[in-house]
């Protein structure tokens, strides 16, 4: 099991295809006997072992060769997140929520049932739910979930092709050389350092590309339009990084802080937000357009 800063995070498990089990608890004790089958029972009531799509698994459901599952150490502390998320539209394709700051999308780390995923599959009941894309734990906004599994992969080629329009906003100092040349579209190629946390930009051709505008400014803090070309990690945390107007309340860039497991700071959160975002939906032909009701700090 892979462990990083932020806690535990889930481990992969592939089922043979030549194997044959009574169910999936006897596949766990008999593949991993240094663990108690008294654990394994645990962790299966807890709601800790799932599919990949993040389905909740039970210890008499059937073992199903030739696919993999992930699964959870359990926890002794789960940090709680007190901010709520919101039901945005449903329908039988897709559902949209309203994500909180804090709330991470997916199990992982140290969280698990505080996640989005996993909060709106206890409001739905719907356990086939599986997120389209990702935004950022320390974002809020707008996050799509697909409802049927056969489904979900037209609805990510939408991002991986370049359909999806979004629109984000964020709160950064405001730059008095800047504004003169906004807008603008800042183009950079970012690749990973060596800290996990963190990415970093490079010389050689761009990767990266978010048309930015002022769309606000009450010195010395301003409000900027950001719309994402692509969709690497962190990009317009360190796009705007770059420019010198760090988002308010960023813990990664330009400095990464101490991260704190437990003992969250809710009173600060990252000041950006996925505003809006619509697409061609594959499934109706239907122009989609959403937008969300959270807010930043009002300057």
């Amino acid at each position: 099991m892979k462990v990083n800063s932020e806690g535990v995070s889930s481990s992969r498990v592939y089922l043979p295809a030549n194997q044959i089990y009574i169910n999936l608890l006897d596949f766990f004790v008999s593949n991993f006997p240094h663990i108690d089958s008294s654990e394994w029972s645990a962790r299966f009531s807890e709601g800790l072992i799932m599919t990949t799509d993040g389905q909740v698994l039970a210890a008499g459901d059937v073992y199903q060769g030739n696919s993999h599952l992930i699964y959870f150490r359990r926890l002794e502390r789960e940090p709680e997140i007190p901010f709520k998320e919101h039901i945005l539209y449903q329908d039988e394709h897709i559902l949209v929520a309203d994500k909180p700051h804090f709330l991470p999308v997916t199990p992982g780390g140290l969280y698990l049932h505080q996640t989005l995923l996993n909060r709106v599959k206890r409001k739905t009941g719907i356990q086939t739910l599986s997120p389209i894309h990702r935004i950022d734990r320390d974002t809020a906004g707008l996050v799509i979930f697909s409802v049927k599994p056969t489904e979900r992969a037209s609805y990510q080629n939408l991002f991986r092709d370049r359909l999806v329009n979004k629109i984000y906003e964020a709160i950064a100092p405001y730059s008095e050389n800047l504004s003169i040349k906004l807008p603008l579209t800042y183009q950079s190629r970012l690749q990973e350092s060596e800290h996990f946390l963190q990415m970093q930009e490079i010389d050689g051709e761009p990767n990266t590309d978010t048309h930015i505008e002022l769309i606000q400014e009450m010195k010395p803090w301003a409000k900027y339009r950001l719309r994402p070309g692509s969709g690497k990690k962190h990009q317009l945390r360190c796009h705007l990084n770059a420019l010198g107007i760090p988002i308010l309340n960023d813990q990664i860039y330009p400095e990464l802080t101490p991260y704190q497991r437990y003992d969250l700071d809710l009173t600060k959160p990252l000041q950006l937000l996925a505003k809006e975002i619509s697409f061609l939906d594959p499934m109706t032909s239907q122009e989609r357009v959403f937008i969300s009701q959270m807010q930043l700090m009002k300057l």
